[in-house]
C-alpha cells in the first residue's frame, strides 16, 4: 500500500529527467512499441535493485511484453512474463469504479455522507460531514489506520485476518478516545488507505454484497481478467509468479531478505488486496478509460483533478512531457507496481518488480528505473 503515493511523486521527478525528443510533445505512435529499447529499460530495473521485473506496453493495438531478472532471489528461473503479483493500491481504482457505477445507477450520490450509510462510524467532530467524494479523493481527513500496524509494507502479524470494522476503528479511536480528523472534510488532501476501507463498507451497505463480490461480478468476470482476484484472508499467491522479499533486521543489525510471497492481505482490504497481472491491468484500464465500465458523466468525474493536487476519484493524475496520464501505483510486501495510461487509453504501461534492496541499501532502488521505463513507453520519441 505504501507505493500508491510513490507512483505519482516519483513519476514527476522522472519526467523532469527523461524529456521527449527535442522537448516537443510526442504524438501517439501507430507503430509497434520499440521492444529493444523497452527491454533495455526493463533490464535497468533489475540492474538497480530488483530481483525480477515484468512489464506490458500497449500502443494502440500493438502489445509488447517483457521480463527481466529471476523469479526467486538467488535462483535461475526467469521472472515469468505472464506472472501474477500483488498490485497493492491499484485496488483503489477497482473499488472506485464500483462506487461510481453505483452513482451512475442512482443508488449512491457523491454528495452522500458516510454517516448516511454507516451511522456513527466516524465519531470525531466533523466526521458526519465526510462525503463519498471526499473518500474517493483522499479529502476526508481520516487518519491512516496502518500507523503502528505495518513496518514499512510488512504487517506485524502477517497471517492475521482483519475485518473492515477493526481497521477503521484503529483510525478513528485511540483506546476509548475519539481521534480527531486531520482537517475538516473537503478542505485538504491526505493519502489515507482508511478512505477506501470505508468505501468498501459503503459498497456492502448499498448492495447487500461484499465489495469483493461486486468487483468480481462487475469488473473481473465481464472483462475476463483471468489472473485477477481479491484473495480476502487467503495468504497464497497461486499460478505463475515471482517471489517478493522484504528486509528484516537481525540481532546484529544486518538486514536480510525474507520471503513475503505468502501473506494475509485482509489488512489492506478494499484499499490494497488485489492480485493481478500486467495484461489484466492494462485491459482493465483501457476498458475503463474508453467508457466500457462507466457512463461519460462518472468517467469525467473520475479523471478530473479540480484541486490540482494530482487526485482524481480513485486515480492518480500526472503530466508527462507528452501529456496527461492517469493510473495508480501500489506497494505490498515484496511487490511494487505502477500502471499508467494516456487519457484515451491508446498508450499504456504496467510494470511490476520485486526487490528488497530499497530499504537495505540506499543505492539499490529500482523505482527510478521503473518510472523511466514508463516514460519511454508512454512518450515514444
Amino acid at each position: 500500500m505504501r507505493g500508491s503515493r510513490f507512483g505519482m511523486s516519483a513519476l514527476l521527478t522522472v519526467c523532469a529527467l527523461v524529456p521527449t525528443a527535442g522537448g516537443a510533445v510526442a504524438a501517439p505512435s501507430a507503430a509497434a512499441p520499440d521492444g529493444t529499447a523497452l527491454q533495455a529499460a526493463l533490464d535497468r530495473v533489475t540492474a538497480t535493485g530488483a530481483v525480477g521485473a515484468v512489464a506490458e506496453v500497449r500502443q494502440g493495438d500493438a502489445v509488447w511484453r517483457g521480463s527481466s531478472g529471476r523469479s526467486r532471489l538467488g535462483g535461475r528461473q526467469p521472472a515469468p512474463v505472464d506472472g501474477r503479483f500483488r498490485a497493492g493500491s491499484v485496488t483503489k481504482t477497482f473499488t472506485a469504479t464500483v462506487v461510481l457505477q453505483l452513482v451512475g445507477e442512482g443508488r449512491l450520490r457523491l454528495s452522500d455522507t458516510a454517516e448516511r450509510w454507516l451511522p456513527g462510524l466516524v465519531p470525531a467532530p466533523g466526521g458526519d460531514r465526510i462525503t463519498v467524494r471526499d473518500l474517493l479523493q483522499h479529502a476526508s481527513g481520516l487518519p491512516e489506520y496502518t500507523d503502528g500496524l505495518l513496518d514499512g509494507d510488512v504487517p506485524r502479524d502477517r497471517f492475521r485476518t482483519w475485518t473492515a470494522a477493526e481497521l477503521v476503528r484503529r483510525a478513528v479511536k485511540d483506546g476509548d478516545r475519539n481521534r480527531p480528523l486531520l482537517f475538516p472534510p473537503g478542505t485538504d488532501h491526505h493519502y489515507s488507505n482508511t478512505d477506501y476501507i470505508v468505501l468498501g463498507m459503503i459498497i456492502e451497505k448499498v448492495t447487500g454484497r461484499s465489495y469483493r463480490t461486486e468487483i468480481d461480478q462487475r469488473i473481473i468476470r465481464p472483462l475476463g481478467l483471468r489472473d485477477t482476484r481479491l484473495p480476502g484472508s487467503s495468504p497464497f499467491l497461486t499460478g505463475p509468479h515471482s517471489h517478493g522479499y522484504e528486509p528484516v533486521e537481525k540481532g546484529d543489525g544486518t538486514l536480510v531478505p525474507v520471503d513475503y510471497t505468502t501473506v494475509n492481505m485482509s489488512v489492506a482490504g478494499a484499499a490494497g488486496e488485489i492480485i493481478s497481472s500486467t495484461a489484466d491491468l492494462d485491459h482493465f484500464f483501457r476498458t475503463l478509460l474508453t467508457g466500457g465500465l462507466l457512463r461519460p458523466a462518472e468517467l469525467r468525474e473520475m479523471t478530473a483533478d479540480p484541486s490540482g493536487g494530482g487526485w482524481g476519484l480513485g486515480l492518480e493524475i500526472a503530466t508527462l512531457p507528452c501529456g496527461t496520464i492517469v493510473g495508480h501505483g501500489g506497494g505490498t510486501p515484496g511487490y511494487r507496481t505502477v500502471s499508467f495510461h494516456t487519457l484515451d487509453g491508446t498508450r499504456q504501461v504496467t510494470v511490476d518488480w520485486t526487490d528488497w534492496g530499497t530499504d537495505a541499501d540506499a543505492d539499490a532502488d529500482a523505482g527510478p528505473a521503473a518510472l523511466a521505463l514508463m516514460t519511454t513507453a508512454l512518450c515514444p520519441a
